[in-house]
């Protein structure tokens, strides 16, 4: 199994361990209520060092990630950051993607842990136009600080820069505490937050810069499960579970990051062929339950005795107190469902996302 370059760091605070995607991540470190709480109200520090960086650049890059991508890479001006789908020929979704665009024909994809070698693989094997295509993934660290504090706790940290000044999905080159970094602002949490890349080696020296001032702050340290329901609340989809390979963005709810009118792009002719009939066989829906019950991925869901669909996420929600998922259903009219848990079915109700 993997390790990121600062397991030995969250074992020195504790962590308890978890496999995800075949990675030996920490889990939690207090309880995820705290962490999770500790992301709204303060601050929260993550590893993010199992997710993948590839690299495409030279002749023919741009050229490429258009093909290969949902979105229009020609609206990415240098230094600014897209979220992006990854499709198959029907329109299935390989994996959702971050794009970097460095300078002029210079990329960084950044993947799901679980897929950096399918990732790579479907990348150079569309490379057809001789771009440079590398996977920089074990030399890099991705380390996230999330939060409302986090501007005033990184903001000591940097020199030659504001890092209220960073526009949300952009980024800048400079240095933290003296180490190289590229600082985005994306997040995964519905927060203000920063993503910070820097070279493996330097991991645990960013980390002890970062962890004092966070806890000064009054944040934590968070592990994958506060980041589960952090994201879960802002309404944001985690690839295997809310979509997949069988799963089409108009599927997953993802249409407004397909753009049918860039240009031919891998699944497109699947995709149009979809948006036109508009008949999905089935569809992302967030929902709350309406008891004190607690619905999983797998669950059945039902509606007037027939069976729709099963639940992809679902967790309690510790900023609204009341628990959440979505699920994925065949069409239906009305808000009402159950959810069938451990033999028995529960009330939810159908809301709209984000849950906050």
């Amino acid at each position: 199994m993997n390790r990121t370059p600062l397991y030995e760091v969250h074992k020195s605070l504790n962590a308890k361990f978890t496999e995800f995607g075949g990675w030996e991540m920490p889990l939690q470190y207090s309880s995820i209520v705290k962490e999770h709480l500790a992301v709204r109200e303060s601050a929260g520090l993550f590893d993010l060092s199992h997710m993948g960086e590839i690299d495409v650049k030279g002749n023919g890059a741009k050229e490429l990630v258009q093909k290969l991508t949902t979105n229009d890479v020609n609206r990415l001006s240098d230094g600014q950051v897209q979220y992006t789908l990854l499709c198959n020929e029907n329109g299935g979704i390989v994996d959702d993607i971050v794009i970097y665009r460095h300078d002029g024909d210079d990329f960084t994809l950044v993947v799901n842990a679980a897929n950096i070698e399918k990732d790579f693989t479907w990348i150079k094997k569309h490379n057809s136009l001789g771009a440079d295509v590398i996977d920089d993934s074990e030399n890099t660290t991705l380390i996230a600080l999330q939060g409302p504090k986090s501007i005033d706790i990184l903001n000591p940290f940097v020199s030659e820069l504001d890092a209220a000044d960073i526009s949300f999905f952009r980024f800048v080159v400079d240095e933290v505490a003296g180490i190289p970094a590229a600082i985005s602002r994306t997040g995964y949490t519905g927060e203000i937050g920063f993503e910070l890349y820097v070279k493996a080696d330097s991991a645990e020296d960013l980390w002890n810069v970062l962890y004092p001032a966070v806890i000064e702050a009054g944040g934590l340290p968070g592990g994958l499960g506060a980041r589960d329901t952090l994201r879960l609340e802002a309404g944001l989809r985690l690839y295997g579970m809310d979509m997949d390979d069988d799963t089409t963005p108009f599927e997953a709810g993802l249409s407004r990051f397909v753009k049918l009118d860039q240009g031919d792009f891998i699944g497109r002719d699947a995709l149009l062929v979809q948006k036109e009939k508009g008949d999905l066989n089935k569809k992302l829906v967030g929902f709350q339950m309406l008891d004190r019950a607690v619905a999983r991925c797998g669950n059945d869901v039902f509606q007037n005795g027939d069976h729709i669909g099963k639940v992809t996420s679902g967790a309690p929600s510790p900023s609204l107190k009341c628990n959440i998922g979505f699920a994925s259903i065949s069409p239906i009219v009305g808000k009402s469902i159950a959810i069938e848990i451990r033999g028995k079915k529960h009330p939810a109700t159908i809301v709209k996302v984000p849950f906050i």
